[in-house]
């Protein structure tokens, strides 16, 4: 078990040489886009949930996965809705069926790429994708290890997933999200290893980019305690080159 100082210096400290690539990969008919940071050193692999794909998106998810990979992580960002769908219909993040199943499908395609297959796999998910999340790790509990939700809809997933749930999850929820009560109720269902955190501010999608990333500090070290962890980095020879990534490229239109 990591001490409160030790965890604060390895998420400093812990600084490895990722490769970063940009993925079209197949899930139920369709391509998702998805950006994987990967280095052979990497303590584990998480993968970060997200139903939209704007430019403030995007900034709050370079912000959260680079605090998981200055703590030892290798991350893989999945946009769980495509271009079209998103235009095409707002209500899209609230079809929770297809999108965990299109979660499911990533976790198994990461579970036969050489370069992931064998690290451990924590979920971090916000919005709707939190339900995403729970439910996928609700069906497949022996491919995803630790689930950690920033706020979101976890409400979404129904009583029956929550009370299955095995694997370590941890809420992130603002003091001042609205939401917070029904979070709550939510959070009290799940009988596994369960954290809950407070912390300033209010739903993590309008967050301030140092209140996001004091979040994402939050989740690297709960991560750290509850994530099997892989070989420490000086186990793993220097010169040995990364392993390669297959690459999904759709097909023409």
């Amino acid at each position: 078990m990591h001490s409160p100082a030790s965890l604060a210096s390895t998420i400093t400290a812990f600084i490895v040489k990722l490769r970063h690539f940009e993925l079209s990969i197949p899930a139920r008919g369709v391509w998702l886009t998805a950006r994987l940071a990967h280095s052979p050193a990497a303590r584990g692999l998480i993968v970060v949930l997200q139903t939209a794909m704007n430019p403030l998106i995007r900034q709050r998810e370079n912000l959260i996965t680079g605090v998981l990979q200055r703590a030892g992580y290798a991350t893989f960002a999945l946009d769980l809705l495509t271009d079209a769908e998103e235009q095409r219909d707002p209500d899209a993040r609230y079809n929770i069926a297809r999108l965990t199943e299109r979660t499911l499908s990533a976790i198994e395609w990461l579970r036969f790429q050489p370069g992931t297959m064998m690290l451990p796999v924590g979920v971090l998910a916000s919005d709707t994708a939190s339900t995403a999340g729970i439910r996928a790790a609700t069906r497949d509990p022996g491919h995803i290890n630790a689930l950690c939700l920033f706020g979101g809809r976890p409400d979404l997933a129904g009583a029956a997933p929550l009370k299955a749930l095995r694997v370590p999850t941890c809420f992130i929820v603002g003091k001042e999200d609205p939401r917070a009560p029904i979070l709550r109720e939510a959070f009290d269902l799940i009988p596994a290893i369960r954290a809950w955190r407070a912390t300033d501010g209010a739903e993590p999608e309008h967050l301030p980019a140092s209140y996001l990333t004091a979040n994402a500090k939050l989740a690297a070290e709960w991560l750290l305690t509850h994530l099997p962890v892989r070989p420490a980095p000086e186990e793993i020879p220097a010169t040995e080159e990364p392993p390669p990534v297959t690459v999904a490229v759709p097909p023409p239109s």
